[in-house]
């Protein structure tokens, strides 16, 4: 298991994590509130409340293993 999904598509066997994408959207965000005049203690603290599940079904094979269908259809991504 890996944190980051770029490692899955690298040959990791799967990933459950943040959307990175999602948290510079959310950080731009940030940013254009605080550069256009608002007080950085008054711009609320946000949460990713998503994450991305990753499997690389290359890398399953490889090793022998099977994973469930009920696994793959949780699966946001998956490697074939």
């Amino acid at each position: 298991m890996f944190y980051f999904d770029n490692l899955v598509a690298r040959g990791g066997l799967a990933s459950y994590s943040v959307d990175f994408h999602e948290i510079g959207r959310q950080s731009a965000k940030h940013v254009e509130r605080i550069l256009t005049g608002a007080n950085p203690k008054d711009v609320p603290i946000e949460g990713v409340d998503r994450l991305t599940f990753v499997v690389n079904m290359k890398t399953a094979q490889q090793i022998g293993l099977t994973i469930p269908q009920s696994v793959l259809f949780r699966a946001d991504k998956v490697i074939k």
